[in-house]
């Protein structure tokens, strides 16, 4: 126990004292908690809270330590860290130094949006069909946000900026604590029950993981999916994600995102018809200069050759074609010629005339004309007429010879 001195402690004493008892007693510990607000700085150092449901220590794991570390520390999860107890004296408070640092396991707050999430993802409420298109050109737009935070400040700076002409509803509504969510989905009920605007932006600036709470509260997911007015949902910084951006019609990564897509600037829509006009001149030219190019095909001299050109190679195929017939036929003609002339000399080969030239003669009876060929159809006295190559005579049989015939020639 500290012994009370005659004159008052001087804060530099008194921190000093706690600085030297909580040093020297807890130098090395090992703490498990859920980290909270955690800050990487630029430098490479980790600033961050470990929290249970009562109490919170503040927290810090410096570069050299922070790369062995085999896992990204987020907030949520709930982790086991080793290190010393130090005071800070500028600032008159504690932490704990981290020398080592390890999951413990999905923290309470993870564990419990990730099992709502799983819930209101069955019945529908995050499906992409049922998400409703933003307005083009807004002339109203509904705030559901602190009137007092970053967060309208942001938006109405970047309408200023943007010259929009839109007009603000503001419904004021705390954006954290427990009695945020049942204002914030009240709120979105009015927006989009009295037709406040013709979107809503749902949103408040950043902050740690419990602080936007109250945006991944069932009861304000279901007022956003319930919402006949298209929503943005603009919730924090762009790494923080939030239920209620499952469900809006979009989610924008800032408040100030937000304001830009609803506020798009009459001068930047005028550029933009300006630019669209000019591309629709320069295609217009474009064509009218083809079809031109395109008109200086069709003169005479041009539809002639290219007339020429179209049916040239049907004329060469029917020349082709007329010789191939002409020297076919000739071949054919040909052909049968000679066989004809075979055929004749066959015919002629086969005709008793033809032998009659070489002497022989036809003898046949003049009682019925019938050939006579050999001795034994003739009698004595038998009338025959024998027909040579060159005419013919009358004859009586005197005399018949038997035996063969080529004997006596």
């Amino acid at each position: 126990m500290i012994e009370t001195k005659s004159r008052p402690y001087k804060v530099s004493e008194i921190t000093t004292l706690i600085k030297n008892t909580l040093e020297g007693t807890f130098p090395a510990i090992t703490v498990e908690g859920e980290i909270s607000n955690c800050r990487p700085s630029s430098t490479g150092h980790l600033y961050f809270t470990l929290k249970d449901r009562d109490a919170m220590l503040q927290a810090v794991m410096f570069r050299n330590r922070r790369g062995y570390l085999n896992f990204e520390p987020a907030d949520g999860m709930l982790v086991v860290v080793r290190g010393a107890i130090s005071v800070y004296a500028q600032r008159g408070n504690y932490q704990i130094i981290c020398e080592a640092m390890s999951v413990a396991g999905l923290g309470e707050i993870l564990a419990l949006l990730e099992e709502r999430k799983q819930r209101l993802s069955a019945e529908g409420l995050f499906d992409a069909d049922r998400k409703k298109p933003i307005p083009i050109l807004p002339s109203r737009i509904a705030v559901v946000t602190s009137p007092t935070g970053a967060a309208i400040r942001d938006i109405l700076h970047v309408l200023r900026r943007r010259n929009s002409g839109l007009d603000v509803v503001i419904l004021p509504t705390p954006v954290q604590g427990d009695e945020a969510a049942a204002a914030i989905a009240r709120q979105i009920r009015t927006a989009d029950q009295h037709k406040l605007g013709d979107v809503i932006i749902v949103g408040r600036g950043g902050g740690s993981i419990e602080d936007l709470l109250p945006f991944s509260d069932e009861e304000v997911v279901r007022a956003i999916a319930s919402c006949s007015t298209p929503v943005i949902s603009a919730v924090g910084h762009e790494i923080d994600v939030s239920l209620s951006d499952l469900a809006a019609d979009l989610r924008a990564p800032t408040p100030s995102a937000a304001a830009e897509i609803v506020s798009a600037s009459r001068d930047e829509l005028r550029n933009r018809v300006l630019d669209l006009g000019r591309v629709v001149i320069r295609a217009f030219k474009e064509r009218l200069r083809n079809g031109r190019l395109l008109l200086r095909q069709f003169t005479p001299l041009e539809l002639e050759r290219s007339f020429r050109v179209i049916v040239q190679p049907y004329f060469l195929r029917l020349d082709d074609a007329k010789e191939t017939a002409l020297a076919g036929m000739e071949h054919r003609t040909t052909d049968l010629r000679h066989r004809l002339a075979l055929a004749k000399q066959a015919i002629e080969a086969c005709s008793p005339f033809d032998v009659l030239k070489r002497g022989y003669a036809v003898v046949y009876r003049k009682a019925d004309h019938s050939v006579i060929s050999s001795t034994e159809r003739v009698k004595i006295e038998d009338e025959i007429a024998v027909r040579f190559h060159s005419g013919s005579l009358d004859a009586r049989v005197n005399s018949v010879s038997k035996g063969d015939a080529h004997e006596k020639l």
